[in-house]
């Protein structure tokens, strides 16, 4: 069997619309896991935003990994233990959040209690809140709230804004800190170099596989690492154009089963690559 590890990006790719993850397609990665395919959750949300579809999935029974803030942490779902961490430098969280309020939107960062920010009243930081369910609180000034290690901060803002933001911040911060968008209206901002397909490379070492051992499927442009550096690319139906064009192969759209499709056609019935 060519493909032993399954990476999958959650919201828009693994979940459907009601954030919920159709019978058959937990029924397909049931299988794979059967099989010996190692699954990964593959998230840009915190750890803890992920336990709880982990568990549902029963990863913690199959050998199942979390990797959340896009990379910044990969974590064995039965032990809880971190394989692979990444901390982001305590020197650019002032400057980060200095930015975010020089350009009117907002910057979130997680401890073990859930969401920090300067604004949580904001709704981009309520739609943060709710899809992990966790609650949101309140600090006067984050960067100072910060005295710990964090692995990402996540700038929120109007849809229409965020890529001339995000044009900003990277010239900002080149050479500094790694910076993409997950969504319309996330930005997410890493350590330099710090992205899912790195961290599932480093996951990958540790197995003793390589990347024609990985099957990976996305939607957004946080996945497009991923999609390019995978044995298999595969792009939702629903995908932002660039992953589509980046990927080997695109299945159906996250309400239609489309990750159940893809583990069905390329790991149960091992009918190879496109």
């Amino acid at each position: 069997m060519q493909y032993k590890m399954l990476a999958l990006d959650l919201d828009g790719t693994l979940t459907d619309s009601n954030k919920q993850v159709t019978p058959r397609t937990a029924a397909a990665l049931a299988k794979a896991a059967e099989k010996g395919v190692r699954v990964v959750l593959a998230s840009g949300r915190p750890t803890v935003g992920v336990q709880p579809l982990a568990r549902q999935l029963g990863l913690d029974k199959t050998g199942g990994c979390i990797l959340s803030y896009n990379g910044g942490r990969v974590s064995d779902c039965a032990t809880g233990l971190t394989l692979v961490q990444h901390a982001f430098p305590p020197e650019l969280v002032g400057p980060v959040c200095a930015f975010a309020r020089e350009n009117d939107v907002t910057a979130l960062t997680y401890d073990a209690a859930g969401i920090l920010t300067e604004r949580p009243d904001d709704p981009y930081v309520q739609i943060e809140a709710a899809t992990n369910q966790i609650p949101a609180r309140k600090v006067p000034d984050l960067a100072a709230a910060v005295d710990f290690a964090v692995n990402k901060v996540l700038i929120v803002g109007d849809p229409e804004k965020m890529p001339h933001v995000e044009e900003l911040m990277q010239q900002r911060f080149a050479g500094r800190l790694s910076i993409y968008r997950s969504t319309p209206f996330f930005l997410e901002v890493m350590p330099l170099g710090v992205e899912k397909a790195a961290s599932l490379e480093l996951l990958l070492r540790t197995q003793g596989l390589f990347a024609e051992n990985l099957m990976a499927c996305g939607d957004g442009w946080n996945d497009l690492p991923m999609i390019r550096f995978a044995g298999l690319g595969v792009a939702m139906g629903n995908a932002v154009p660039q992953v589509k064009a980046a990927a080997d192969y695109v299945t159906a759209d996250n309400d239609h089963d489309g990750v159940g499709l893809a583990v069905e056609k390329f790991i149960l019935q091992e009918e190879g690559t496109p």
